[in-house]
């Protein structure tokens, strides 16, 4: 459960949790094909997407004029007011800021270029069971930041967002359909089986149910009577109401009453993050006490501001990798735990069932069947694997989740051996590399239990490796709910904002040729569908996902910077290819 706060190296349980982060202008460019380990094999031996299943693969075959209607470069929420909880409206929009650290743009090349690839990143959903019974709001007691008002509206929100990409349909720079969606990890927060499958019907279309527990009555902290806690139904003065949270009668039924999805019209490709294994994003949860608790009907919802400021001591140096601090604490608080529901669906998975959900039909959607994973995935219960992009491009999906825990991440030397190999069988193309973890937030060394005597490899050896393979464009990556575009010397690096903590952002990337020995690579962010301005009468679905804009805006502890500065945000980011 990524938070946010003022803390040096954004070392708050929300920030540190959270981090701790095609084939051409004349084709459709979402073909959906899962290359496996032996990826070459596997391109000849797989056949590519079903193109009936893409709407820009039969409506739209051709680039159109560039257009940055429903983007960034157009409009982006805005507040009102300098003061207290501010309501948001539509601001001016972001420009787009060439880069040229790594080549120098040649003029005229707008009218040369040729589009390699054209698809959207989303990246840390957090799609969340608020009423899980080991939900880490008690965290508050010891920074406001370490939990958020607005989480009970993840599935609203994220649907707005996949109805944002449905509208949108082409990229801003080149004009030339989007060939699919990649997420970038922590599609759920809890490892929760019912997360899993929120995340899953959210992409590829359906109905969703947030009430979990009791179907008759909400059983989380937000009625718990504890002023730490914003009480949207409640006249109770709570902490957050003391800041100007508004008082919403009908809050908790309308954030429990189902959700639909039209799913997305592109197909979709998924990314494993820590927050898709661990519990909290730090805990080895499968086999544990954590499961028990998980499942169970037993619920901590405060602690003291001393024993917060321990547990999150630990976190954050990594001391505490198998939730021990978690497990005394449980037990030190025993005889004042909230009595709740239980429920199985609140399970924990592991790799290969996390894989096997995605395997599902019933969650194919635009495809493709796994969302990049395959049989052999299963077989296997690794987490990473490389799919086409476009005829010229292969995409490259890693794990760097480090299943002994922690919420910094890592790679062992089995992956780091199948990425350079993958890299040396594609060097006659280019190669997206995507991954949760940004290089900076790579430096967890925890040995694997499956794998005691393996090695982890931390970011900058990954960076090093990337460097040696020039058919490498981009690393794109998320984890740290920040923008965040940086050189590595041969390549960019793009760490993207989540769609959780405000501004809720995901991105459009392009990579174009520019027929002058120079690629670019065009990011471009996008807001969700939702309004900007809420109206707290209105609970219908797209009422809730313009409010769970505007109280993520005015969460308390919340960090103003994670949108990052203009060069971090829409961008044409140049790169010497011969």
């Amino acid at each position: 459960m990524p938070r946010r706060s003022r803390r040096p190296a954004g070392l708050d349980r929300r920030t540190f949790l959270a981090a701790a982060g095609a084939v051409g202008t004349a084709t459709a460019t979402g073909l959906g094909l899962a290359l496996g380990p032996d990826s070459r094999q596997a391109a000849a031996s797989q056949p590519t997407a079903d193109p009936t299943q893409s709407a820009a693969a039969t409506e739209e075959v051709a680039a159109a004029a560039p257009t940055g209607a429903g983007t960034t470069l157009v409009s982006v929420a805005a507040p009102r007011g300098t003061t207290g909880y501010r309501r948001l409206g539509e601001g001016p929009g972001w420009p787009r800021v060439v880069r040229s650290e790594l080549a120098t743009g040649r003029p005229g090349r707008e009218d040369r270029r040729t589009t390699l690839a054209s698809f959207v990143q989303f990246t840390d959903l957090h799609l969340t069971d608020v009423q899980h019974p080991l939900r880490y709001e008690f965290f508050r007691a010891g920074d406001a930041g370490a939990w958020r008002p607005h989480e009970a509206l993840t599935l609203p929100g994220a649907v707005a967002l996949v109805e944002r990409v449905n509208k949108l349909r082409r990229g801003p720079a080149t004009g030339s359909p989007l060939g699919f969606v990649i997420t970038t990890g922590d599609n759920g927060d809890e490892n929760a089986k019912i997360e899993a499958e929120w995340f899953l019907t959210a992409l590829s279309g359906g109905r969703m149910n947030p009430q979990t527990g009791d179907p008759r009555r909400y059983e989380g902290v937000q009625d718990s009577g504890l002023k730490l806690y914003w009480h949207p139904d409640s006249a109770l003065n709570d902490d957050d109401k003391k800041l100007g949270y508004p008082r919403i009668p009908g809050y908790l039924r309308a954030a429990t009453r189902r959700v639909d999805s039209p799913g997305l019209r592109i197909p979709w490709y998924s990314t494993f993050g820590n927050h898709d294994l661990l519990s909290g994003g730090c805990y080895p949860a499968k086999g544990s006490f954590i499961e028990e608790v998980c499942v169970g009907n037993k619920k901590l919802q405060t602690i003291s501001a001393a024993e917060a400021k321990w547990l999150m001591e630990g976190e954050v140096a990594g001391v505490d990798p198998k939730g021990e601090r978690i497990k005394a604490l449980l037990r030190e608080h025993r005889k004042n735990l909230r009595t709740v529901t239980a429920d199985p669906r609140r399970v924990p998975l592991t790799a290969r069932e996390y894989i096997a959900a995605h395997l599902d039909p019933a969650h194919k959607g635009r495809g493709p069947l796994g969302h990049g994973y395959t049989r052999a995935n299963l077989d296997s219960g690794e987490l990473y694997y490389s799919f086409r992009v476009s005829d010229r491009v292969v995409g490259i999906s890693l794990d760097s989740t480090d299943p002994g825990g922690h919420y910094q991440g890592s790679l062992g030397t089995a992956q780091l051996n199948w990425l350079e190999k993958t890299l040396k069988d594609h060097r006659d193309e280019y190669a997206l590399i995507f991954s949760h973890h940004p290089s900076w937030s790579m430096n967890n060394l925890t040995p694997d239990p499956a794998r005691p005597g393996e090695k982890r490899h931390d970011g900058n050896e990954l960076i090093a490796l990337l460097q040696r393979h020039t058919n490498v464009l981009a690393w794109i990556n998320g984890h740290s709910h920040r923008n965040r575009v940086r050189p590595r010397g041969s390549f960019w690096e793009v760490s993207t904002a989540s769609h959780v903590d405000y501004p809720q952002l995901a991105r459009v990337i392009e990579v174009a040729d520019n027929k002058d020995g120079t690629v670019s690579l065009f990011t471009t962010l996008i807001e969700s569908d939702a309004p900007y301005r809420t109206e707290y009468t209105d609970l219908s679905q797209t009422g809730l996902a313009s409010l769970y804009r505007e109280l993520a805006f005015n969460a308390p502890g919340s960090d103003g910077s994670l949108a990052g500065s203009p060069t971090d945000r829409n961008t044409e980011l140049l790169l010497a290819r011969p």
